[in-house]
């Protein structure tokens, strides 16, 4: 049996990491992995926390002053569209023979707040947020308004109408 992917998922706010929302949030990596061509075993390690929580973790680690709803920190560099395999042996841990994505921290008060805002669930807001984040762990990014931007929101619909969570 082929290894799985591992995701743990942990919280610093009372009933964030609910098993709803855990499960959420690892149907959605998995998708996504899957929907990127990843099939090798992967960890993303996932951590659910308040405003103020991911302003202290923007600021230590991007010397950014302010709150955000979700921090992507990708342990190594990838292009869009070429996932990792196995010819990346050397990435792999050797104690776990898991390849380390990288980390995942969001915002759930930004989730609740951008949900009421778009006017749609929570639940749609966190997958939408994951999947966000998953991209760029796997090198995708929207720095500009161009086809960089054009192809992650792209990849973001893709992923999003595969699990069934429309606007």
């Amino acid at each position: 049996m082929a290894k799985r992917h591992y995701i743990p998922v942990t919280a610093d706010v009372p009933g964030a990491a609910s098993e709803r929302n855990c499960a959420l949030i690892r149907k959605v990596i998995r998708t996504a992995l899957e929907m990127e061509g990843v099939a090798v075993p992967c960890e993303v390690d996932v951590l659910l926390t308040s405003d103020d929580g991911i302003h202290a973790i923007n600021r230590e680690m991007r010397n950014v002053d302010k709150a955000t709803d979700v921090l992507s920190f990708p342990e190594f560099e990838f292009l869009p569209g070429e996932p990792p395999t196995e010819k990346n042996e050397d990435l792999f841990d050797v104690a776990t023979g898991l390849l380390p994505l990288g980390d995942m921290v969001l915002s759930m008060e930004r989730v609740k707040a951008q949900a009421a805002e778009f006017g749609h669930s929570n639940r749609r807001e966190l997958a939408y947020l994951v999947t966000h984040s998953v991209l760029h762990l796997l090198g995708y990014d929207h720095l500009d308004e161009g086809p960089m931007k054009a192809q992650m929101r792209g990849r973001e619909d893709a992923i999003m109408e595969k699990l069934g969570i429309l606007r």
